[in-house]
């Protein structure tokens, strides 16, 4: 009946809005793996990218069919003082507090530039990663984001179909995109900056979620929308002016 129930007006629009939902709160993740697949060799990129999404999809899916005991991760775990930490807050904190460092040191990374050889010579980059550490980087991080985004939309549908299939296709559109939005990020450096930024602040609310503080994530969705509109006017501005010059 639950597989009947999505060919039903209800049901279209209820897939249609958890996809769009999955696919909205999967930018940050997507963002994230542009930047770990930097760190392999080219052929390397879609291998990673396609297993880490992969196992990511089956540990949502192994999450929804097993939504009583989702549901168990919002309740307290233990008091400390005023403190009531559930499973979820300390999922959300310490995977906040892991994306926070690990953006800040690819930051502090950039900003210190190359290092250089005895003759003065920038040394040439290094991979710093294997395709098994950067799945697993991958996959770490999607667990995490995917707490917030299955717990939502538990509270926007019932049907567990419904929310599996929606789970599927903003995956499979994770796959198709992601090369993309890595190459365009990796090509231009001020974007992949700004990428980097976006991802701390990410990181920030997702500490301050883990500590019961709510700040809705669309303030954050809009102004780095603006950022990267005024980016690429930047960027347009300087092609320009090369071409003139």
């Amino acid at each position: 009946m639950e597989l009947l129930s999505i060919m039903t007006t209800d049901g279209i629009i209820g897939l249609i809005t958890l996809v769009g939902l999955e696919i909205v709160l999967g930018i940050d993740n997507i963002i994230f793996i542009a930047i770990i697949c930097g760190y392999l060799p080219a052929k390397d990129q879609q291998r990673a990218r396609v297993i880490g999404l992969m196992l990511a999809m089956v540990f949502r899916i192994m999450l929804l069919m097993s939504i009583s005991w989702l549901t168990h991760l919002t309740e307290p775990l233990f008091t400390l003082g005023m403190i009531q930490p559930s499973g979820r807050d300390l999922i959300l904190f310490s995977g906040g507090v892991f994306l926070v460092f690990k953006t800040i040191r690819e930051i502090y990374e950039k900003l210190r530039g190359p290092e250089r050889t005895e003759d003065g010579k920038p040394k040439p980059h290094e991979k710093k990663l294997t395709v098994a550490q950067a799945i697993l980087q991958i996959t770490l991080i999607d667990i995490v984001f995917s707490f917030d985004s299955i717990l939502t939309a538990v509270g926007l549908s019932n049907n567990i179909t419904i929310m599996i299939t929606a789970v599927v296709i903003s995956m499979i559109v994770m796959i198709l995109f992601a090369p993309y939005v890595s190459e365009f990020i990796n090509k231009y450096p001020t974007i992949k900056m700004l990428a980097l930024a976006f991802l701390v602040v990410i990181g920030l609310l997702l500490i301050v979620e883990g500590c019961h503080f709510h700040i809705d994530k669309s303030y954050v969705y809009v102004a780095m929308a603006f950022s990267l509109i005024v980016e690429l006017l930047n960027i347009r501005l300087r092609k320009v002016k090369h071409q003139v010059y």
